[in-house]
């Protein structure tokens, strides 16, 4: 299994903006969809988006779309979530999550299409 390390949470005013990476380990990162997932108080993981092995193929939970942004560098063994005007619902724990060889993020994926998790980062959107 890969492991996955999130970073870049933090505490933000609503309106604003952060951007999250998940370094992976392994050589193998360019063979795989990646995606992010959050899970906010009291509620159940929730996909948020995610990205295909080579990058051109994104797809997004229609909450996020327009605002979040994934992305991915595999010369780093990198993903990333830019998000921009941030509201109090997106507060959660963020993970990022690497893709079982079957999935490429062609569509709304469940949690089963993903493998690997990282430990996750918190996002607090407050005033």
């Amino acid at each position: 299994q890969a492991q996955l390390v999130e970073s870049g949470g933090g505490l933000v005013q609503p309106g604003g903006s952060l951007r999250l990476s998940c370094a992976a380990s392994g050589r193998t990162f360019s063979g795989y969809a990646m995606g992010w997932f959050r899970q906010g108080p009291g509620k159940e993981r929730e996909f948020v988006a995610a990205i295909s092995r080579s990058g051109p193929s994104t797809y997004y939970s229609g909450s996020v779309k327009g605002r979040f942004t994934i992305s991915r560098d595999n010369a780093k063994n990198t993903v990333y979530l830019q998000m921009n005007s941030l509201k109090p619902e997106d507060t959660a724990v963020y993970y990022c999550a690497r893709g079982t060889p079957y999935y490429s993020a062609n569509y709304y994926p469940r949690t089963a299409d993903f493998g690997s998790w990282g430990q996750g980062t918190q996002v607090t959107v407050s005033s």
